[in-house]
């Protein structure tokens, strides 16, 4: 390689950077990929992020939104059509052959492909073949994991998935693993090469997610006084344990009445249109709600702007995480880099990320009488959640996207250079 800058085709098919979070297919990917392009352009290294177009009037090119060496390019495949990822599956070829023809028409060279999910992983292999580049991978979430943790049938991935993230594991030259948990998943669920794994998390922007004034966040939302925030941010689908986090409430109202009054459980995600719309999760936990007699104390906020999440943090007393499975959990990053305690449940990188006792409480999945009981530990006790808060911001330091964008543009260069 010439002495010119590394230039990364980096793959997001299903779901662009740039889109707002909490919706059906946005979430902590997003802000994975557009962060770590980001950093990685501040790096002096080239990034084109290659994504299907949701919108048929989205601009097919983004400059410099994510810097002066990242941008965004929207490829139409599919007609820009809002397809699940099995129906997106069909149109791969299309987009490989459209990413390809992008590159020739601006006469680009990339060195390797950082693909993100398994549909990203699975256009990777055709752009891999003709470029003679090597194909760097990151699941984000597994398959076969989703399917071990599934309440019913509906809620499995398909066969489809499956395969078509055994045959990824298999050509990729590199997996990289958010957590050493993920990193032992690829190996026992998919005969994964131990060789090939590398364990490297996610970052947090430290200078978008800062502590500041409790004051002046409540104030900023038009918080009462005595009003007790519990925040929940994230995608509105079964395995995000909102339900769990619901009947905690009711146990709450039961066990504290006199403080009933004064709690709130804001959820951001979602869309509020889906609400209308039977048969959805929104709509599901709504009424769920109401058959707890817990509507009064719960906001259902639907989709926040990133700029306006460290405020929400920063208001709550915490911030709930009470998932059935989290590859990492950026949720639980962001709050901790702003001072807010997280009490998650103890799953995937979740075990991880969130010291039990430091900076926050594990509690076990599906459990909402041990989940009620941490929320009552941490509500009453203001010196706990200060000393929590305070250690939350020190430990997420280390997750500073700095120091994880040098750790990915180290292992661009291993791979290259062997």
């Amino acid at each position: 390689m010439s002495n010119r800058p590394l230039r990364v085709a980096m793959l997001s098919v299903h779901t662009c950077p740039l889109a707002s979070l909490g919706g059906k297919k946005t979430g902590g990917m997003n802000v994975y990929v557009r962060e770590l392009g980001a950093e990685l352009g501040r790096r002096g290294i080239d990034v084109d992020v290659f994504t299907c177009a949701q919108d048929p009037c989205t601009p097919h090119l983004d400059d410099n939104l994510l810097g002066d060496r990242a941008r965004v390019i929207h490829i139409p495949a599919g007609g820009a059509l809002n397809l699940s990822p099995p129906e997106l599956y069909r149109y791969l070829p299309e987009f490989a052959d459209q990413v390809l023809a992008f590159a020739e028409k601006e006469s680009l060279h990339y060195d390797l492909i950082h693909s993100h999910y398994w549909l990203s992983g699975a256009a990777a292999t055709k752009l891999a073949t003709v470029w003679q580049v090597p194909i760097i991978q990151m699941f984000h979430t597994l398959g076969r994991m989703k399917n071990r943790i599934a309440q019913d049938d509906g809620a499995k991935e398909p066969p489809l998935r499956i395969e078509v993230e055994t045959q990824i594991m298999q050509q990729a030259d590199l997996l990289i693993a958010a957590t050493p948990a993920e990193r032992i998943q690829l190996m026992w669920l998919y005969g994964a090469s131990m060789r090939k794994i590398q364990v490297v998390p996610p970052g947090v922007n430290v200078h978008h997610f800062r502590p500041m004034p409790r004051h002046e966040a409540r104030k900023a939302l038009g918080m009462a006084d005595n009003e007790q925030m519990l925040l929940f941010v994230g995608r509105i689908e079964p395995l995000k344990g909102v339900e769990t986090l619901l009947r905690s409430l009711a146990i709450l109202k039961e066990e504290i009445p006199d403080c009933a009054g004064n709690l709130r459980l804001s959820i951001i995600g979602g869309t509020l249109d889906d609400a209308e719309e039977e048969g959805t999760e929104l709509a599901r936990l709504m009424a769920l709600a109401d058959q707890l007699e817990v509507s009064k104390c719960i906001s259902f906020l639907g989709a926040k702007c990133q700029a306006m999440l460290p405020t929400y943090y920063a208001a709550a007393e915490m911030v709930m995480m009470p998932s059935y499975y989290e590859s990492f959990g950026m949720v639980a990053l962001e709050a901790m880099a702003c001072g807010t305690p997280v009490v998650a449940s103890e799953v995937g990188g979740l075990a991880y990320l969130v010291q039990d006792g430091v900076t926050g409480f594990h509690v076990p999945a599906s459990h909402p009488e041990e989940l009620a009981g941490k929320i009552r530990l941490l509500l009453e006790n203001t010196t706990l959640r200060r000393e929590m808060s305070a250690a939350a911001v020190e430990y997420a330091q280390q997750y500073d996207w700095e120091l994880i964008g040098a750790r990915v543009g180290q292992l661009y260069q291993e791979v290259l250079n062997s």
